[in-house]
């Protein structure tokens, strides 16, 4: 074992800082008020700067995981039962029942129950059909592409 003159055994503190604004003479900025209203603009808010790409980025959000693409795309050839879904999906009964349930939530996924026999069958809402030009793109696209 080494001796703590070596550094074998210490640890070691990682310090994450964020950089202060400063201004044309090099001094840190204290108080925003110092700031130009010329810099103070062209710090605007993340949202603000983005806001073309902000449909975009909340429908992706919207769409969500890896799992649910692969849903809703598996939906797009009609109403499947859960266990159909299990099968060509491959997910597991816990991912599966927790994606059709948020799809579901999100008005993209459609459930049925049928009490004789007992059985629950999932199919695209309107909302979800919408997409599915869309995932005729990104198919497109990643031919292409990827």
């Amino acid at each position: 074992m080494g001796s703590p003159a070596d550094g074998a055994g210490q640890f070691y503190r990682v310090t994450w800082f964020v950089p202060e604004p400063v201004c044309a003479s090099g001094d840190i900025i204290t108080d925003m008020s110092e700031m130009s209203s010329a810099q103070q603009q062209s710090e605007g808010s993340v949202e603000e700067k983005n806001a073309a790409a902000c449909p975009v980025v909340e429908a992706v959000e919207e769409v969500g995981s890896q799992w649910r693409l692969v849903v809703l795309y598996d939906l797009e050839e009609g109403e499947k039962r859960f266990n159909e879904l299990k099968r060509s999906t491959g997910a597991s009964s816990r991912t599966l029942s927790r994606v059709l349930d948020d799809l579901e939530d999100a008005s993209l996924v459609n459930r049925r129950v049928e009490d004789r026999p007992v059985a629950t069958y999932y199919s695209l809402a309107p909302k979800g059909e919408a997409l599915c030009p869309v995932f005729d793109e990104v198919e497109a696209w990643a031919e292409e592409w990827l």
